[in-house]
C-alpha cells in the first residue's frame, strides 16, 4: 500500500500532493513541504498510509477522539 501526502486546508479541503511507496521517502518529503509552508497558514501537510486515494481521503476526514494524557 502506498503512502499519500496531502495538504489539509481549513474546512476539510484536501489536496493530494504526492504518493510514495516507502515511508522514509514520504516522511522526508512531508517534512520538506511543511518547512516551506508560510508560518501563519492554517494548512497542514499529512502523510497517510492507505490502500488507495479514496481510503486515504476517508481516513483524513474522520474525526479522531483525543486519547488520555500520557497515552500514545
Amino acid at each position: 500500500m502506498p503512502y499519500y501526502i496531502y495538504r489539509v486546508k481549513p474546512f476539510g479541503q484536501l489536496d493530494k500532493l504526492e504518493e510514495h511507496g516507502a515511508f522514509a521517502a514520504a516522511s522526508g518529503q512531508a517534512k520538506t513541504l511543511r518547512a516551506a509552508l508560510p508560518p501563519d497558514t492554517p494548512d497542514k501537510v499529512k502523510v497517510i498510509f492507505a490502500e488507495n486515494e479514496w481510503q486515504a481521503e476517508e481516513l483524513l476526514c474522520q474525526v479522531r477522539e483525543p486519547g488520555h494524557p500520557g497515552e500514545e
